[in-house]
C-alpha cells in the first residue's frame, strides 16, 4: 500500500548521506533540515522548504531551527483549487459545490489579498446566470466559511471592501 507523504512535516535527512531522499523530498515539496555531517560542505539551500545545521547540535537548537522552518514554510502555503471541486491546503481537503468554486477560484488566486464584493456578484452571476442579491451573496460566503473551516481557512471580511481568505488566526492587515 503507497502511504501518501505529510508535507507539513518537517523531514531530518543527514548531509552528504542522503542527499538522494533530499532530492526526493525537493521534488516532492516536503520540508527538510539538512543535518551536515562531520566536515562535509554546507549544501546550498535556495529552497524555503529547506535550511541546514551542522552536528552536532544542542536539543534546544534543533527545536529553534524546526521551528523556525515550520513558520517560514507555513506563511507561504497556498490553497489549491481544482476544476473538480477539491480544495486542498496542506495534507487536508474537501470537496465544495460547482458555486463555491467559482467564488472561491478568485479568493484562492488573490490568498491573503482583498476580494471586492462586486468581483464575487459578477462571478456569481456568471455561474448562475443571474442577477444575485446581496442576501444571496452573504449567504454563499457563510456557508464557505463553515466549509473550508476544517481546513485551517477563513474569509474575513474587510468592511467596505471586501473578503480576504487566509490561514484562520491570521493577524495581516489589508
Amino acid at each position: 500500500m503507497h502511504r501518501v507523504q505529510n508535507v507539513d512535516e518537517v523531514k531530518l535527512v543527514r548531509w552528504p548521506a542522503q542527499a538522494a531522499l533530499r532530492d526526493q523530498y525537493r521534488k516532492t515539496g516536503v520540508p527538510r533540515l539538512l543535518v551536515v555531517e562531520g566536515s562535509a560542505l554546507p549544501p546550498q539551500c535556495g529552497d524555503l522548504y529547506e535550511d541546514w545545521v551542522r552536528a552536532p547540535i544542542s536539543r534546544a537548537d534543533l527545536d529553534a531551527r524546526l521551528t523556525a522552518l515550520r513558520a517560514r514554510v507555513d506563511e507561504h502555503k497556498v490553497p489549491q483549487l481544482d476544476d473538480r471541486g477539491v480544495l486542498q491546503f496542506g495534507a487536508q481537503s474537501i470537496t465544495i459545490s460547482a458555486t463555491q468554486t467559482e467564488l472561491l477560484e478568485l479568493f484562492v488566486t488573490q490568498f491573503g489579498k482583498v476580494v471586492a464584493r462586486e468581483a464575487l456578484r459578477t462571478r456569481l452571476s456568471e455561474a448562475n446566470q443571474s442577477s444575485p442579491t446581496r442576501n444571496s451573496l452573504d449567504l454563499h460566503i457563510m456557508r464557505l466559511r463553515r466549509r473550508i473551516l476544517p481546513l485551517n481557512l477563513s474569509i474575513r471580511t474587510v468592511w467596505g471592501r471586501g473578503y480576504v481568505l487566509e490561514c484562520c488566526g491570521a493577524h495581516t492587515r489589508s
